[in-house]
């Protein structure tokens, strides 16, 4: 039986080739005393055999949970809720293409304590992806996405919210089991669900924290499957044309 009090959800679809990365850079953490529990939301591929094999020899406990209904609001949702109902008292996010720094948990888990919210930690991109001006245009698409943000009149203070609005990235956050449960949870529809997720918080509460060195580094793969611009509409909260449902 797990007695972890913190436990990290990776929701993963069609991850095969890149969620090997994902839980080796889990176990690297400094702070290896969680469960990682990852959310299938309905892979074909052979994500779920990866998973199970490192499961065999991982430095944690590792539980696998099946989630029919795509999106990623309904692959976290599950999970966070299943962790809960499995002793959870915190709560970490990360995606099964991203890299989380060895300090990570160990930041996430500070940040809750100190905090009694939501976490949120710095992204930047995967070095193994992308050369230096890649990952430059990553950061300047981030950048421009969290001013767009923070410019939106519907963020604004003045519509009941009790924090400033500040881009959460979805696949690097952390928040105490109490909290969730208080906000009603992830919102399993409609995208994007990170960012209604953060309007949640921020009508209930105002401890929502950054953490420096909380960090993950974010597949850049969106660049090249939409483009510059595409990716920069994307950012700026408009979309990039019609794709198919996924957890990304």
């Amino acid at each position: 039986m797990n007695t972890t009090d913190l436990w990290v959800v990776v929701p993963a679809y069609q991850e095969e080739a890149r969620i090997d990365g994902t839980l080796r850079a889990l176990a690297a953490q400094r702070d290896r005393d969680f469960t990682l529990l990852v959310a299938d939301n309905g892979s074909t591929d052979g994500t779920v055999a990866r998973v199970r094999a490192f499961a065999a020899h991982a430095p944690f406990p590792v539980e696998v949970l099946v989630e029919p209904e795509k999106g990623v609001g309904s692959a976290v949702d599950t999970a966070f809720r299943y962790a809960i109902a499995h002793g959870a008292t915190m709560l970490a996010r990360t995606d099964a293409d991203c890299l989380p720094d060895h300090g990570w948990t160990a930041a996430a888990r500070a940040g809750m304590r100190a905090s009694g919210g939501l976490v949120c930690g710095r992204v930047t991109a995967r070095r193994d992806e992308h050369g230096r001006a890649g990952r430059a245009v990553f950061l300047v698409l981030v950048a421009l996405g969290a001013f767009f943000g923070r410019i939106r009149p519907a963020h604004h203070r003045r519509h009941g919210y009790l924090a400033p609005y500040r881009m959460h990235a979805g696949n690097n956050m952390a928040i105490t089991a109490e909290l969730y449960e208080a906000v009603g949870g992830m919102p399993r529809r409609p995208s994007p669900t990170d960012r209604t997720f953060l309007n949640r918080v921020r009508r209930h509460t105002t401890a929502i924290v950054r953490r420096p060195d909380m960090v993950v580094q974010n597949s850049t793969r969106r660049i090249r499957a939409y483009g510059v611009l595409g990716t920069a509409r994307w950012y700026l909260e408009r979309g990039a044309g019609p794709r198919p449902v996924d957890i990304r």
